[in-house]
């Protein structure tokens, strides 16, 4: 059971994290995750300033102190960035070193030479005090992250397009500039009031780990905002109940424990870009390729020996191929498993009927592909010979065009009309599947 405080805090930090976790995935996707960060301890300047210009602790002068100074940081890093030769992550680090070095110092002077110094409790922005969230901070929390949800539907589609590819909207005309400016408002606002729950130092976590970690769940922009919003909800609650489960224990500092949990976990399992779903893919990925190429290398093999058996042996196959007899003979372990080889009395193996058809048809798209560079060559890099056809990719109509050039040329992969006689009684009804003429 929960004191009413701990509620609060509950409230707080999860508004707070599925907030931050919307505005952080668009930082993510748009390659401006460091300007959070930078944003934030370019605010601690800001937050000083504000506490001597009211003379006490004024919180609403001392956010707004803030933003200025954060949007200031920002602005400096675009300077230095467009006027000089400074790159943009060199420019982040100076004007997040110079900010916060002078923050720290000015919060200590603000202790040593103030009459109410002490009591402003500045150290509290550097590393987090989310005990001491108030049902008014709530509110606030709420309706800026009310502000982010509705600018974000608003901007959907123009922070989609920007996000993925901003010089195809500036060539289209859109405001690349002000949609950029409007992204990082939303982060400065999410920057601003997480400041006093996870500090400074803490709260550019809070906006990366829901967006990176979602990531490897999903490849749609509208489910990965989604789920960063619940992330972030997620990894605020969780760590601040550890935290008031084990009263000693910081809350900041927990949360963003729990998001590097929540990352690892997304890194490892996650059903998308994980480690363990990549490894799955690529493993299915290469039995997939050695086996359509193997059909390929069969079906050659059969051509220049005018299908007088498909039997072919494991020596003469790797010859053929100029692969290794062990990769072979997974590729080959792999066709007896989906019916299309068998094993004959010899030690040897032979195509089935759906064999046959499978490795002409793999035959085909090879040397529909090889063709289309021949004929298409700046068009080169839409080559993939790894899918199932050709088709998949290119418009019939220069297919068309291709199997007419393979044909006239006499080397459109075809199964004979008659095999073998040997042949003809384990693959009866060949003439029947060969497929397009």
């Amino acid at each position: 059971m929960f004191y009413y405080n701990t509620i609060v805090v509950l409230a707080g930090v999860g508004l707070l994290g599925a907030g931050s976790g919307l505005v952080g995935a668009l930082g993510v996707l748009r390659r401006r995750s460091l300007l959070g960060d930078a944003l934030a301890h370019a605010s601690l300047p800001g937050i000083c300033l504000g506490f001597l210009v009211a003379g006490s602790r004024n919180i609403p002068l001392m956010m707004l102190g803030a933003l200025a100074s954060g949007v200031l940081g920002i602005v400096a890093i675009g300077a230095l960035s467009r006027y000089t030769r400074i790159r943009e992550d060199s420019s982040i680090g100076i004007v997040l070193s110079v900010f916060f070095g002078l923050g720290v110092v000015m919060s200590q002077m603000i202790r040593n030479h103030t009459q109410h110094g002490s009591t402003a409790g500045l150290e509290s922005y550097i590393l987090g005090k989310t005990a001491g969230m108030t049902r008014g901070d709530v509110y606030g929390i709420l309706a800026i992250a009310i502000a982010c949800v509705v600018l974000v539907v608003l901007l959907h589609k123009e922070l989609k397009l920007v996000a993925f590819d901003a010089d195809f909207a500036k060539s289209l005309g859109w405001p690349v500039y002000a949609i950029d400016l409007a992204l990082m408002t939303l982060i400065a606002l999410a920057v601003v009031v997480g400041l006093h729950a996870v500090g400074v130092v803490l709260i550019a976590a809070m906006l990366i780990m829901p967006g990176v970690s979602s990531r490897f769940w999903t490849d749609r922009f509208s489910t990965l905002l989604l789920l960063s919003g619940i992330l972030g909800l997620f990894i605020g609650v969780i760590g601040t109940m550890i935290s008031a489960e084990y009263q000693l224990m910081p809350a900041g500092p927990l949360i963003v424990l729990t998001g590097s949990t929540v990352f690892m976990f997304s890194l490892l399992f996650g059903t998308r870009r994980g480690l363990i779903a990549r490894g799955i893919a690529a493993y299915r990925y290469q039995q997939h390729y050695a086996r359509r190429q193997l059909l390929v290398k069969l079906f050659d093999f059969l051509e220049k020996t005018n299908f007088q058996s498909t039997e072919i042996s494991l020596d003469d196959l790797a010859i053929a191929s100029q692969s290794t007899a062990r990769s072979i003979r997974q590729a080959r372990d792999q066709m007896v498993v989906a019916g299309l080889a068998n094993f004959t009395a010899s030690k040897k193996f032979e195509l089935t009927t759906d064999g046959l058809v499978a490795a002409r048809d793999a035959a085909r798209d090879e040397r529909l592909w090889f063709e289309y560079l021949v004929v298409y060559p700046e068009l080169s890099s839409q080559v993939d010979l790894s899918v199932s056809s050709i088709r998949d990719l290119v418009d019939d109509s220069i297919v068309v065009k291709l199997e007419r050039s393979l044909k006239t040329a006499a080397i459109w992969p075809e199964i004979p009309s008659r095999l073998p006689t040997p042949v003809l009684e384990k693959n009866q009804d060949i003439s029947s599947t060969t497929g397009r003429p």
